[in-house]
């Protein structure tokens, strides 16, 4: 005869019968109508295990859910989520309280955002010089809280010369037998990683210093957040037809129309209530940032399908790297800085 597992035979009582004598004792023993204590634990005790039965069920069935986002996204929906709370408190934290943490907060991501874009076009081949673009990264954004507009585009211009500069001197010490070709690509490569972090990194903080820029900042990064939210969320459950797929497989046009009304609806209500706008500028100010976070994301895409990577990192598990994150903000910082000085004289008609 075969044993059952746990060496009981396959007619013996199931092993999850009490196992303590107390136990079985509590478990076998009728209730006493009459005594109101005793009637009291047995319905406390039915309540508890009836919600232990749905906690353990409803935790199954979002494991579930969340291996199956996972599957399709490469995402981990827990992971992202609890990440983005804590980014988003530290960011409203520095935003409502304290006007110039947010220089500290946008410096560190500046600054781990081109460390990681540098590491992976270094591991593509190309020569990037971590020194000068950390240090040109940092005093093109922390210039942009303490000199005027038209000062900004003078430093702009000094950082991006020393990061040539530097590059073409190190290539002529090297002597390493690089091409022409090879040492442009290497000199342009570097001035797009300060363009396209720093420089643009820059407005947002040249927004920050403006009268009540700390809520223009936080609007245009709430509408941000909303058009990727509302792509992801429209993208998961309704996802079919394909937006770009040379470029990122997983957007479709479904998740941009989510992306669409996210947008829009979140551009009205804080134009409205955070920015003092009126209801159709909120609406144009949703449209462009829809525009603006929608090309960041597909740029970045792009960029990445061309170092054959998935992430730039993996600092932010759920996320990817910080640069991850600040694909569709960094090129939104055009548009609101745009329209910061086109509405603030409007709405103060």
């Amino acid at each position: 005869m075969t044993d059952a597992p746990g060496g009981s035979d396959s007619g013996s009582e199931p092993r999850d019968i009490p196992r303590t004598r107390r136990e079985m004792g509590e478990s076998r023993r009728p209730v006493d109508p009459n005594d109101p204590a005793a009637m009291l634990q047995s319905h406390l005790r039915a309540a508890r295990s009836e919600l232990e039965s749905q906690v353990a069920q409803a935790k199954a069935e979002f494991e579930e859910a969340n291996e199956r986002i996972k599957e399709r996204t490469g995402r981990d929906l827990i992971l992202a989520i609890l990440i983005g709370l804590a980014i988003g408190a530290v960011l409203l934290g520095s935003l409502l309280f304290v006007k110039w943490a947010f220089l500290v907060f946008a410096l560190a991501a500046v600054l781990l955002a081109i460390f990681e874009f540098s590491r992976a076009l270094s591991a593509s081949g190309r020569r990037v010089d971590l020194v000068p673009q950390l240090a040109s990264g940092a005093v093109i954004v922390v210039a942009a809280y303490f000199v005027d507009a038209w000062l900004q585009w003078i430093v702009l211009f000094v950082c991006l010369a020393v990061v040539v500069v530097w590059r073409l001197v190190v290539q002529m010490a090297s002597s390493d037998g690089r091409t022409y070709g090879m040492v442009l690509g290497d000199v342009l490569v570097g001035a797009f990683i300060q363009l396209y972090v720093s420089f643009l990194a820059s407005l947002c903080i040249l927004l920050l210093a403006q009268d009540r820029g700390e809520w223009w900042v936080l609007a245009f990064i709430i509408v941000a957040v909303a058009v990727d939210t509302g792509a992801y969320v429209a993208g998961i459950s309704f996802g079919r037809h394909p937006m770009a797929p040379r470029i990122s497989p997983k957007k479709t046009w479904e998740g941009f129309a989510g992306a669409a009304v996210a947008a829009m609806l979140a551009g009205v209500l804080v134009g409205m209530f955070m920015l003092g706008l009126d209801w159709w500028m909120g609406l144009v100010f949703g449209i462009l940032i829809l525009g603006t976070a929608t090309a960041g994301d597909l740029g970045e895409s792009m960029i990445k399908r061309d170092l054959g990577i998935k992430d730039m990192s993996s600092w932010l598990p759920g996320h990817g790297g910080v640069l991850d994150r600040l694909d569709s903000i960094l090129p939104s910082t055009v548009a609101a800085l745009a329209l910061y000085y086109l509405f603030t004289p409007l709405a103060a008609m």
